[in-house]
């Protein structure tokens, strides 16, 4: 017996039509008209776009910083997402001091297993590089980790060195990997945070101060200068300023490799929710992530950037933790707060409200920056990233008629408020497929069980 989803327009990164899907063991297995078999479950779609699940290439679940561990574990993150329209999320397992990639690998898997909601894959992140690690990273191809990721800031903690970046892009190269950058410059930072306590400035508006647009501007230009060196291609994480895809724009155009990815927040938020005029000027402390929310020139140029192809990627480096006990570790010194926000259950309906409906991109565009370019930059399409004959059946029931709020009282994610608190939200997530199983229906989770699967990324 198989699923019929009737009466919806089929939504890709490159089409737009009326089409019904039949669904059968976990797979989109045809497209047309009349496909019904007896027995079929009929599932009207009428007055709905039908999109590919979305994949959200960026989220931190059930990550321990130091002083406090994120909000969202695997479980209540991944119910969000799928309540967001998201059926793949790729996390990232981070290397401790003195562990082998390996165990880095498999203390996520134990954070995970029987717990996800969705289908996952993971990143690994280098922070403890080594001959060790390089020889590892071979090995870990048949582990499904195909991507890795270093951090060229949070000095003496995950920043690493340049001789380390070279020498981790040419084993990238060699293998087929693809490696992905924190950009901010953390020498930088770190003089400038110490400056800033040193002259008492140690409430949240200090963040921003402390991690300017130069210090992402100098290590964008720095790593693709190292990525030249050895011919490998990059992908850039949360890029959050206009001067970092200018130099990103010109380095393509001498032939360089690079991949950019940005976040809602960077293009819907601003530096003034620092400067929040209320009686407890921590309330800035919501908005402290890294890098941090920049200018509104800036997030014209990124929604451009969009538009004109230059970002690749909108995923929304979910790192979540309450204001209340978690966000207020740092109410008397901005560099304890812990850095991050939400964002994996509010992304589609942001991009759809803010971008599409705003025609700052079209339905497409939309599709392509949340599904399909990181299904095929991440080893995950046509599995992923798709509707089309032979793809898992990961469908998204969207209905662009609702209109409401985003409020954090409604919202799945674990944490006791959103960043963005009653902003307009025209059209929403009604039922989602994962591999032809129907975990959210009338917009609320109906698999009783977590049913995620991790992937194994080509």
């Amino acid at each position: 017996m198989g699923v019929v989803i009737k009466g919806g327009k089929i939504i890709t990164d490159t089409d737009s039509y009326y089409a019904n899907l039949r669904i059968e063991n976990e797979k989109i297995v045809s497209i047309g008209s009349n496909l019904e078999i007896e027995g079929d479950e009929v599932v009207s779609a009428q007055g709905c776009y039908l999109l590919p699940g979305a994949i959200d290439p960026h989220t931190h679940f059930d990550l321990d910083v130091g002083s406090t561990v994120t909000a969202d574990d695997f479980e209540s993150g991944s119910k969000a997402a799928l309540i967001g329209g998201t059926t793949t999320i790729i996390d990232f397992a981070t290397q401790s001091k003195g562990e082998t990639l390996k165990e880095g690998l498999n203390n996520w898997h134990k954070k995970a297993d029987q717990k996800c909601y969705c289908d996952y894959g993971f990143h690994m992140a280098i922070t403890d590089w080594n001959e060790n690690v390089c020889s590892e990273m071979e090995e870990m191809k048949d582990l499904g980790v195909t991507s890795y990721k270093m951090y060229m800031a949070y000095k003496n903690v995950l920043q690493v060195n340049d001789l380390e970046i070279l020498n981790a892009l040419n084993k990238s190269k060699e293998i087929g990997a693809l490696m992905c950058f924190h950009c901010e410059n953390g020498d930088i930072i770190d003089f400038l945070i110490n400056k800033a306590k040193n002259n008492n400035q140690v409430s949240p508006k200090y963040h921003p101060i402390t991690r300017p647009s130069e210090a992402e501007a100098e290590a964008v230009y720095r790593l693709i200068k190292l990525a030249k060196i050895v011919d490998s291609p990059i992908y850039i994480v949360h890029l959050s300023t206009k001067r970092a895809l200018e130099i990103v724009t010109t380095e393509r155009k001498n032939g360089a490799e690079i991949y950019v990815e940005t976040c809602p927040q960077y293009l819907l938020l601003n530096e003034n929710c620092y400067e929040i005029d209320v009686e407890d000027e921590f309330e800035g402390a919501k908005y402290v992530m890294s890098p941090p929310l920049r200018k509104k020139e800036d997030q014209e140029y990124l929604w451009n950037g969009i538009k004109n192809n230059d970002v690749d990627t909108v995923a929304t480096d979910h790192c979540s933790f309450n204001y209340k006990g978690q966000k207020e570790l740092g109410r008397n010194d901005f560099s304890k707060i812990p850095n991050g926000s939400a964002g994996v259950e509010h992304r589609l309906s942001l991009m759809y409200t803010n971008g599409v409906l705003k025609e700052r991109i079209t339905l497409n565009e939309m599709v392509d920056v949340i599904s399909s370019k990181p299904a095929k930059l991440f080893g995950l399409y046509p599995q992923k990233g798709t509707i089309s004959v032979g793809s898992d059946a990961d469908i998204v029931i969207f209905n662009p008629d609702y209109k409401g709020r985003i409020n954090a009282k409604d919202q799945t994610q674990n944490v006791d408020y959103t960043p963005y608190e009653g902003f307009d939200q025209i059209g929403r997530v009604t039922d989602v497929f994962l591999r032809g199983n129907r975990v959210v229906k009338q917009s609320l989770i109906c698999d009783k069980y977590p049913g995620g699967k991790y992937i194994y990324r080509k």
